[in-house]
C-alpha cells in the first residue's frame, strides 16, 4: 500500500465528502470525521493495519463547488501540511446549472472548473507525495439524460487534467454505472447523488483498490 505510517491524508470536496463532519476540518474522536466514504476508509485503514497510524481528515463541506473550494484550500488543505490530499469535487458545479438555473453566479462553467482544478493541484502539488482525484457522477445509467451529459463532460475535465500532471484519478462515474448494472439508483439514494452508506463504501472501495490495500478481508 502505497501509505505509510504516520501519513496524514486529507480529503477534500462537496456533500460527498462531508456527510456530518466537523467543518471546516474534521477528525479524531466522535462523529468529527462524518460518515462519508472518509468514515469508511478510516474504519477499514484502523481495522486491517493496525500497527500503522494513519491520521485522516475531512475537509469537505457541504453544497461545495470547485470554485468555493478553491477559496478556501489554503486553509482547509495546503495548511494542514498533508501528505496526501484527494479532491472529490464537481457534483455541485453542475447540479446548480440544472436546479438553480436563474442562479448564473452559483453556476461553474467548463472552462472555469477545469482553470480550478489545475490552481489547487499547481498550489499543492510539490508539497505532497500524491493528489488523489475522484470524478463527479450522477447515478443515472442513461447517457443521453441532460444532467448525465454534463457530468460527463465534467468528469472527462477531470481526467484529462489528471493526465495533464500525471495524477491517479478514480472514475467514481463508472464504478456507479458498474453497480447499476444490478440495482436501481434508488437503493443509494432518490436524488441520485449523494452516497448514503452504499454509495459510501464503493467510493472508499475504488479509492482504496487504487491506493494499493492489500489485506485480505477473510
Amino acid at each position: 500500500m502505497i501509505f505509510s505510517n504516520g501519513d496524514r491524508i486529507v480529503f477534500a470536496g462537496d456533500s460527498v465528502t462531508d456527510m456530518g463532519s466537523a467543518n471546516p476540518v474534521g477528525e479524531g474522536l466522535f462523529e468529527n470525521v462524518g460518515r462519508s466514504y472518509v468514515r469508511v476508509i478510516e474504519n477499514m485503514l484502523v481495522a486491517w493495519y493496525p500497527e500503522m497510524n494513519f491520521r485522516i481528515t475531512n475537509s469537505g463541506i457541504s453544497g461545495n463547488t470547485s470554485r468555493d473550494l478553491m477559496e478556501r484550500f489554503d486553509r482547509d488543505v495546503v495548511n494542514l501540511n498533508p501528505d496526501w490530499v484527494s479532491i472529490c469535487i464537481g457534483i455541485n458545479d453542475v447540479w446548480r446549472q440544472f436546479d438553480s438555473p436563474a442562479l448564473l453566479h452559483t453556476h461553474v462553467s467548463p472552462e472555469d472548473y477545469r482553470a480550478n482544478l489545475r490552481a489547487m493541484i499547481e498550489q499543492t502539488l510539490p508539497k505532497v507525495k500524491e493528489i488523489i482525484l475522484m470524478t463527479p457522477y450522477y447515478m443515472e445509467p442513461n447517457k443521453t439524460d441532460a444532467l448525465r451529459k454534463r457530468m460527463d463532460e465534467y468528469g472527462t475535465i477531470m481526467k484529462e487534467v489528471a493526465g495533464e500532471f500525471e495524477l491517479s484519478c478514480v472514475d467514481l462515474q463508472a464504478a456507479f454505472d458498474d453497480y447499476l448494472q444490478y440495482r436501481h439508483s434508488s437503493y443509494i439514494m432518490w436524488d441520485r447523488i449523494h452516497p448514503g452508506w452504499v454509495g459510501s463504501l464503493i467510493i472508499a472501495r475504488e479509492l482504496l483498490k487504487l491506493v494499493g490495500f492489500d489485506r485480505p478481508i477473510v
